[in-house]
């Protein structure tokens, strides 16, 4: 039952927010009484704790798996965007931003251990670009690499990109092809171009 509250939890608040989601609609939703949940999850706090750390260890998960499959590393770029967005229902309700709001102390945590992953997705990824020809072989990795976590976090504030005027999936993919033409040689220019033909055909 406690995974089964979990799966039902973390689908509800991503579709509709952390904040709008009651345990009294989740109850409502599963069909069982709220006494029931609370005997798994004390509170709403450690259930949006719960919820959090489960989709980040999803999709961190699944970026490893990505970057065994030895794409090249504008293509594997595309992939683990695909997939983050797929995971995260598109963030439909922003929900890192209504984590950020409503719940801070889980979002600095959360936080944090994002910076770690994408810190070392992001080198990896730039180091193989340069290896193969695709990124120019004099850029600062780590200054890179923590320009893009702060782009893609600030993309998802709300107060700078409403969303009556700006989905993510569309800021995601403006975001990401504005990073990688910053980076790329000729060589990766031409992929990236050819990628970007082929999603929009």
């Amino acid at each position: 039952m406690r995974d089964k509250i979990l799966q039902k939890a973390t689908d509800l608040f991503l579709n509709l927010g952390f904040k709008s989601v009651t345990m009294d609609d989740l109850a409502q939703d599963m069909g069982i009484s709220k006494k029931t949940i609370y005997t798994h999850y004390k509170n709403k706090n450690l259930l949006v704790e719960a919820c959090s750390m489960h989709v980040f260890h999803q999709i961190s998960s699944g970026i490893d798996q990505i970057c065994d499959l030895e794409l090249n590393p504008i293509e594997e770029l595309f992939e683990i965007k695909k997939f983050v967005l797929h995971h995260l229902k598109n963030e439909k309700s922003s929900p890192q931003y209504q984590l950020k709001k409503y719940f801070p102390k889980i979002y600095g945590n959360l936080r944090g251990k994002q910076f770690d992953v994408m810190q070392e997705c992001v080198i990896s990824n730039l180091e193989k670009g340069i290896e193969m020809g695709f990124y120019r072989d004099n850029l600062n990795k780590e200054f890179i690499s923590r320009i893009y976590f702060s782009g893609i976090t600030s993309i998802k504030d709300t107060d700078l990109f409403p969303t009556n005027k700006f989905d993510i999936p569309t800021l995601t993919d403006g975001y990401l092809e504005y990073h990688i033409r910053g980076i790329v040689t000729k060589k990766g220019r031409t992929i990236l171009n050819t990628i970007l033909n082929s999603t929009q055909n």
